[in-house]
């Protein structure tokens, strides 16, 4: 177990980083920072040149692989690092300098247990990608197949599990302060962020995921994901098709191949939708680099290192909450919230209605381009605080998402109102999943399943009851009342260890001496 004083060497040594960057000011001057955090800031920022504006993406970026993940998913946390430093953390890209590759093939050759030349024609040694957990090389196979063979760098396994212990420590201690620090959970955030990276750190975990994508929206036009080369994947290499197209992010090469890029944005949010609402599965790291666009306007996706997974409950939870801010019906909204438990029910409803409904009406019927779906959680997450509503960590993936999916979509579409085109694909779904037809199919299902199970009733009551033996059943018999002893045992239920028949034995013999002794004693007499 590592030593107290290593965590804090850590903390001390990255805070140091965050200070050069200008990244504690915000936590110096929150008034809900714990007093023991604010000093270890000043002690981290002391002698420390600080830039007057922060760059927390730089910060981040300059301590590690780790630190990079972790700033990704803070980016949708304003409630936790404040509205300025997650504005700037969504400008965090995971780009890190390639490894050469002689480092890079021992870890091919020991991943799939051959030498490079019996599996590929030709690996490119330049990648064409490279982030902090791994690099992506194209190549041909053997078979004269085009892939991309994405390796994990040598050594990132335990880089990350190092500096995620000290978090884990970090996290355990804030929250031991109580206070607001409690109420945020960060212990639960930085569990969901150690899933997520251990997922990451499994490339045939990522492969399984993609190849899991690509069967729930097999049937979604303009949604690609590449086939998996199975025989080529293990747990530090995976081996996907290769697929051409144009990044996402180069909106002018987009414009001058002649795509409708508001078709695009729009094809994007839906395809989205389809994975979160309609399957409770999708693609969490939506970022411009994992992106691209086929000549026929296909959108293609890569990268599913990080997934989420969303309930049904939960799912028609979420469908309904956005119907309802869509339409305006807060007071649903409200009431969701207090049955999913997201708030506590010594609160009102009615109150926390009307809150939602300073949040919800000022971005209905507007333009990205004046509010968004990133303002309106910023707005939401204001709110929590007043009604007491802890973090839930299941949804922070879905969140960060959301956030990331806008951002393409604006890019591509400046004008996209995300509302209205999200607006009849919920309204369809939460029709198809609440209506009567719906709750009338539910029944029948469950029903049936119910009938399905009574064979198993029957033979479990038979093991509990089972049926008489060969011989015939036994004649009634009176009830005698006993007398004395027998007769209290007979009442109470008799006794445990057979006590009551020897007192009954014993009290017979005594009395026929004592008559035996009369006789005699007359007859002397």
């Amino acid at each position: 177990m590592t030593a107290n004083t290593t965590h804090l060497w850590r903390l001390l040594k990255w805070g140091r980083t965050l200070a050069r960057h200008g990244a504690l000011r915000g936590i110096e001057q929150d008034i809900n920072t714990p007093p023991q955090v604010r000093r270890i800031a000043r002690i981290a920022r002391f002698g420390a040149r600080v830039p007057s504006i922060p760059d927390y993406a730089a910060a981040f970026t300059a301590i590690g692989p780790a630190a990079i993940k972790l700033g990704q998913s803070l980016a949708t946390r304003p409630d936790l690092v404040g509205e300025e430093a997650a504005r700037n953390l969504l400008t965090l890209q995971d780009n890190l300098p390639p490894l050469p590759f002689d480092q890079i093939k021992p870890q091919i050759e020991a991943g799939l247990g051959k030498p490079v030349e019996q599996l590929f024609q030709s690996i490119d040694p330049d990648p064409v990608g490279a982030a902090s957990v791994a690099q992506v090389h194209r190549a041909v196979t053997i078979e004269g197949k085009q892939v991309a063979v994405k390796v994990l760098r040598p050594g990132i396994s335990e880089q990350l599990a190092r500096d995620i212990e000290t978090y884990e420590w970090a996290a355990a201690h804030v929250e031991a302060m109580g206070g607001e620090a409690a109420r945020l959970r960060p212990q639960l955030v930085i569990a969901n962020f150690k899933r997520w990276t251990a997922r990451e750190l499994d490339l045939r975990r990522e492969a399984a995921s993609a190849s899991e994508l690509a069967e729930a929206m097999e049937a979604e036009p303009g949604y690609l994901v590449p086939a998996i080369d199975w025989d080529r994947t293990s747990g530090k290499v995976m081996t996907l098709e290769w697929v051409d197209g144009i990044k996402i992010s180069d909106r002018a090469a987009l414009i001058a191949a002649g795509h409708d890029l508001p078709l695009i944005a729009k094809r994007l949010v839906l395809a989205f939708l389809h994975q979160a609402i309609s399957y409770g599965f999708f693609h969490a790291d939506m970022h411009q680099g994992n992106l691209f666009v086929k000549d026929d306007g296909t959108i293609v996706a890569i990268d599913f290192g990080i997934m989420g997974r969303i309930n049904r409950q939960a799912r028609m939870w979420l469908a309904e909450i956005l119907y309802g801010l869509i339409t305006g019906n807060y007071r649903r909204v409200a009431e969701i919230h207090f049955e999913a438990q997201y708030v506590p029910s010594h609160h009102n409803v009615e109150e926390f209605a009307t809150a939602l409904r300073a949040v919800g009406e000022p971005m209905r019927g507007k333009p990205v381009s004046e509010l968004s779906v990133g303002q309106m959680l910023d707005g939401l997450f204001a709110i929590t605080r007043d009604f007491d509503m802890q973090t839930q960590p299941h949804l922070l993936l879905l969140q960060k998402t959301m956030v990331m999916v806008e951002g393409v979509a604006t890019q591509l579409d400046p004008g996209i109102n995300m509302w209205e085109t999200s607006g009849p694909f919920v309204k369809e779904w939460i029709r198809s999943e609440l209506g009567p037809e719906a709750k009338l199919a539910d029944r029948m299902v469950e029903d049936w399943r119910t009938f399905l199970r009574l064979p198993d009733l029957v033979r479990r009551i038979e093991q509990k009851f089972p049926p008489a033996g060969g011989a015939p059943p036994p004649p009634p018999l009176p009830n005698v009342k006993l007398m004395g002893r027998l007769g209290a045992q007979q009442r109470s239920g008799g006794g445990s260890n057979g006590n009551g028949w020897r007192y009954a034995l014993t009290a017979m013999v005594a009395g026929g001496i004592g008559a035996a002794a009369m006789w005699f004693g007359q007859g002397w007499l």
